[in-house]
């Protein structure tokens, strides 16, 4: 892969078999020579996060390789990066979804499901924070997530403060009735007012504590497990 050094590395998961894993080597890489992610309103700073395995990530594919198999259940996974958590599913025979909007998502998960002879599998394009059609925003890219889902998981996907409540719009968008919406948090400091917005659209919130890491070349995790669903 040109402009950036990878690696590639054999990630446990406890229920599972060990995913091969191609990722950026380090979070100094960056290659963005047409401005594409600069224009997502990606910084240079921000562009390898996408390409790297997180503690929230992996937590994240530990509970989806543990949780039980649900018939015609529709999965879909946002801010998914390497989706660790998608390939899981993937791989369990869930029908899922990884979205993202870093422009190199996609191939990245293309070379991923390749190293462990998985079939292709299902990716939109998933930008929550952009200008609303109010905004004069453009059109929804043909790529972009559709329709509606029983199961939303994300990991670390709170590290910004919201004002707009995009994310939670979004999530609203595409969740189906009786869907729960599963949010893997290190303990940022934006949780309260994500679950103020969230409220604001119908879900309650539950929160349970998760306090040890899921591989043991792992440190210690801190994090919570939020789990959203409509009240009514």
């Amino acid at each position: 892969m040109p402009g950036y050094l990878t690696k590639q590395e054999s990630v446990p998961i406890a229920g599972v078999d060990n995913l091969l894993i191609r990722s950026l080597r380090d979070r100094q890489q960056f290659f963005d020579p047409l401005g594409v992610a600069e224009r997502l309103g990606i910084s240079s700073a921000a562009w390898p996060i996408f390409g790297l395995l997180w503690p929230s990530g992996a937590q994240l594919a530990a509970r989806m390789a543990m949780r039980p198999l649900r018939t015609n259940e529709r999965v879909l996974e946002i801010g998914c990066g390497l989706g660790l958590a998608s390939l899981v599913c993937h791989r369990r025979g869930i029908d899922i979804t990884a979205s993202d909007c870093h422009p190199l998502a996609s191939p990245f998960l293309r070379e991923n499901l390749r190293l462990n002879a998985l079939p292709p599998m299902k990716y939109r394009t998933g930008q929550w924070g952009t200008p609303s059609a109010a905004d004069d925003a453009p059109p929804p890219l043909a790529s972009a997530v559709q329709g509606q889902f029983d199961l939303i998981m994300g990991s670390d996907v709170l590290y910004e403060r919201d004002a707009r409540a995009t994310l939670a719009g979004f999530i609203d968008r595409h969740a189906g009735a009786g869907a729960q919406i599963w949010i893997v948090d290190p303990n940022r400091g934006n949780r309260s007012a994500f679950h103020k917005q969230m409220a604001a659209y119908g879900f309650e919130v539950t929160e349970e504590r998760l306090d040890h890491p899921v591989r043991g070349d792992l440190p210690a995790y801190k994090g919570r497990l939020l789990v959203y669903q409509r009240t009514g």
